[in-house]
């Protein structure tokens, strides 16, 4: 703190002593450094326990598979090139709008045979297609 000797003149001093402002607030931004995260916890709640149910599936989705050597199928059964497969496609569209795909594709395809379909697929018009995969 400053003081004046009581020698000069008795005029009231007009600067701040910010030491003890700096300590206030250096506490304040302890304390909100080590409140925030308690403040940022989740509400832990016991969710109630269900039978496993399957998804409602109102048409079954078509099977397009691709095998180690290539060859494309559409529901097991064998096609000849991506033009047939295209053409299905589109007629199975006419009959379902809605109809989606699932593709089986062999791990040693090579990719480039797995773009082509896909890019044929899209050209038909479908818009939903997921790759099957199996659990290790």
């Amino acid at each position: 703190m400053a003081f004046k000797p009581q020698s000069e003149s008795d005029v009231a001093m007009s600067e701040i002593n910010v030491t003890p402002l700096v300590d206030v607030m250096l506490v304040l931004v302890i304390i909100l450094l080590v409140t925030a995260p308690l403040l940022t916890q989740s509400v832990h709640v016991t969710l109630p326990k269900t039978v496993e149910t399957t998804a409602d599936i109102k048409d079954v989705p078509l099977q397009l598979g691709i095998d180690a050597q290539g060859l494309i199928t559409l529901n097991k059964l064998p096609l000849s090139d991506l033009i047939v497969l295209e053409t299905t496609l589109k007629d199975e569209l006419v009959k379902n709008p809605e109809a989606a795909i699932h593709l089986y594709a062999d791990q040693t395809v090579v990719y480039a045979k797995v773009a082509e379909v896909m890019a044929t697929v899209q050209h038909a018009g479908v818009t939903k297609i997921a790759f099957v995969s199996v659990k290790q």
